[in-house]
């Protein structure tokens, strides 16, 4: 689908003047440094981070083989998710549309920034409604969040229905990847160079282990990646961050996720063959979805051993159930232990 993308940038974000550092006017070689007030005694950490993470982003785009220009880098997911709808969304005026169940910062985000978030139920086995989503967008509607694989549920869904939306909208689509690491269907990240109105999301917090430096990733076109520049705060990924990742990023993770997936398969069959167990969802990440005959009664069980999951009980369409990370094999077996003893 042709659209105009700047059309569906909120007015005021067009023609904002962002702030800019001394750091982005000036971008020779550089000796002395008397622009920004800092501290000319050396801790390591005196001078402000590079704003644009250019020694990042140029790392990450040779591992995932897309331009600098088209990567933008958040204080995790929940910075460009926040982004989105104050770059794309008036407030009381447009709405967002979202599976549900699926992760819960969307419609947290929307509500921050008081835009109307349309639900659309997933089907039977948690599959993707192409059909219904496409029909719960009107003129008003500027962002459409589909999670794959997605969370709660662990499935990943199949590429071609998740670019039958993304060409049938008149909207910014967002298809958060956090897991796709996990996942045969591995990511759609490539498309967004020839989809204008497609953003992908990814995270070093999941198979990449760095949950606690928080670094999110957005994948779009260069416009996109432009504005949404212009709106984020000046410094929004530290300087130790910047250096950790940039380790982080020297060392290959596939044996990890490997171990994982292979932990993943083993956990699933044993827990699918417990009593009070009535169905273990399959998964392309690194947790399965659980529906037990009482999982609030297990969860504390649980609990008792020291031993946290997540009771997604209360949600929409999760009635019943727990989502358990894979974590190290022993981790896993003291899982598996604790539930044998359940009853």
């Amino acid at each position: 689908m042709d659209m105009n993308i700047s059309g569906l940038v909120r007015d005021n974000i067009r023609s904002l003047c962002p702030y800019s550092t001394a750091r982005d006017e000036y971008k020779g070689k550089l000796g002395v440094f008397l622009d920004a007030n800092e501290s000319p005694y050396s801790t390591g950490y005196n001078r402000y981070p590079d704003p644009r993470q250019l020694a990042v982003k140029s790392r990450l785009s040779e591992i995932k083989g897309i331009p600098t220009e088209n990567i933008f880098l958040g204080n995790g997911s929940d910075e460009p998710i926040d982004l989105f709808f104050r770059v794309f969304c008036n407030p009381g005026k447009d709405n967002a549309v979202a599976i549900s169940p699926s992760y819960g910062m969307y419609a947290v985000a929307a509500d921050i920034n008081d835009v109307e978030v349309r639900s659309v139920p997933l089907g039977e086995d948690f599959s993707l409604p192409v059909d219904e989503i496409i029909a719960a967008c009107d003129e008003n509607t500027k962002l459409v969040f589909l999670c794959s694989p997605n969370n709660p549920s662990g499935n990943a869904y199949d590429p071609a229905d998740l670019m039958k939306i993304v060409d049938s909208v008149n909207a910014i689509v967002i298809i958060d990847e956090a897991y796709a690491d996990f996942s045969a269907k591995g990511s759609l990240r490539a498309q967004v160079l020839e989809h204008g109105n497609m953003i992908v999301l990814q995270t070093l917090s999941k198979a990449w282990g760095l949950a606690a430096l928080r670094l999110g990733i957005a994948y779009a076109q260069k416009y996109i990646i432009d504005v949404m520049s212009m709106v984020k705060y000046p410094y929004n990924i530290n300087q130790a961050t910047q250096e950790l990742v940039l380790k982080a990023l020297e060392s290959p993770i596939d044996d990890k996720v490997q171990e994982i997936i292979a932990q993943r398969e083993i956990v699933a069959a044993e827990v699918a063959e417990m009593p009070f167990v009535k169905k273990v969802y399959p998964s392309d990440a690194n947790f399965i979805l659980v529906k037990v005959d009482d999982a609030n009664r297990l969860y504390d069980h649980l609990i008792k051993d020291e031993i946290i999951v997540r009771n997604r009980d209360k949600v929409p369409g999760c009635k019943g159930c727990l989502r358990m990370t894979i974590g190290l094999k022993e981790e896993n077996m003291k899982l598996l232990e604790s539930l044998r003893r359940y009853e």
